[in-house]
């Protein structure tokens, strides 16, 4: 429980933790440190520390407070703090310690009380599609009672806040985050919490079929690497078909994918093991790719990717399993994935992903 919180708002504020804790809980709704919530009352919003998962809320203080009025007044006056956020924080409310999540200033501007992101892979599968406005008009048309918009990629942070601040006045229920994911908002915890069961129904794709991994296959390619066949059953879907496979190959669908496997996923040849493939990228003085795709076969992961990577894994095997077959795809450019690679909150919440993971 976050300290700060006033006694009536008490039942009010330990439902937005249990609301957090099962989005972070389910791998098609967020995985790892991905997604963020937040929670307001008066000037004060608390919102999730970057780095942290969702599904540790309740059980460990991983929400910061910030004071809302002064974020805002940042964000519009393009001030450079708006970007970290951390001189917004309620200080003396901060038992954590933590910095506030990187999206914190887009959860500001929402004047909603309650705001959920998360990378639904559903969500994610459609609107990396370029007939995405059409889709996602079609499957939300369902819901008539609830107003949504789209948003055109842009970097988490401040440029897609100020994007996000363009339609907020308007106060939608749902935001589809193109390349990202979605943000569902509300005046209560249940209101939220009814309205993402909602749009997770419309939102639904059929998952393409494949077939099963081979463990002991696998494992003979990885002998004498430093790789690994993914111990995470559904994560070997990736390579299992075709099309999952061209799909991950083809380019960068969204910010977690650039940022925690990399800017390229590798395929071995026919019988090529991964340590073949490590020495021939070695010569060629080429940077070995975090994820290993053998086809018809399964998944193999680096052994240095942390416990947020080896999720990322599973994330992309959803995603790429719902992209209908020979659909057209809208992948993020070079400048987009540079930008995400060289960004330095980006590189905090790694830091302390690797710090996570070494302590398990």
């Amino acid at each position: 429980m976050a300290s700060g919180i006033r006694s009536e708002d008490i039942p009010a504020f330990e439902a937005f933790l249990d609301l957090s804790q099962q989005i972070g809980s389910d791998m098609l709704k967020t995985q790892g440190a991905g997604g963020n919530t937040s929670f307001k009352r008066g000037d004060v919003m608390w919102v999730k520390a970057s780095g942290t998962w969702l599904a540790h809320a309740g059980a460990r203080d991983i929400m910061v407070p910030l004071t809302v009025a002064s974020l805002v007044e940042a964000l519009q006056q393009r001030d450079p703090r708006a970007e970290k956020a951390t001189d917004f924080i309620v200080s003396d409310l901060n038992a954590s310690g933590l910095r506030p999540s990187i999206e914190a200033s887009f959860h500001a501007v929402l004047p909603q009380a309650v705001v959920a992101h998360y990378h639904c892979v559903n969500a994610i599968a459609l609107s990396v599609l370029a007939e995405r406005e059409k889709l996602i008009a079609e499957r939300l048309a369902t819901l008539p009672d609830l107003t949504w918009v789209t948003i055109p990629y842009r970097r988490p942070g401040t440029p897609l806040a100020r994007e996000i601040a363009s339609v907020a006045a308007s106060r939608p229920d749902i935001l589809v985050l193109n390349n990202h994911g979605i943000i569902v908002t509300g005046e209560t915890v249940e209101e939220v919490s009814e309205r993402i069961a909602r749009v997770t129904s419309a939102l639904c794709v059929k998952e393409r079929p494949a077939a099963p991994a081979n463990p002991a296959a696998l494992k003979a390619l990885a002998e004498g690497s430093d790789f690994h066949a993914a111990e995470d059953a559904e994560s070997h879907k990736t390579a299992l078909s075709p099309a999952s496979i061209a799909y991950a190959t083809g380019g960068s669908l969204y910010p977690d994918h650039v940022i925690f496997l990399g800017t390229e996923i590798g395929v071995l040849g026919p019988s090529e093991t991964a340590k073949d493939y490590c020495q021939t990228r070695r010569a060629q003085h080429r940077a070995i790719p975090k994820m290993l795709l053998a086809p018809g076969l399964g998944v193999l992961l680096a052994n240095e990717l942390t416990d947020g990577g080896r999720v990322m894994a599973r994330c992309l095997a959803e995603v790429v399993a719902r992209i209908p077959e020979e659909a057209a795809v809208v992948y993020l450019g070079p400048e987009q994935e540079h930008e995400l690679t060289h960004w330095e909150a980006e590189q905090y919440r790694q830091a302390l992903d690797r710090k996570a993971s070494q302590r398990a």
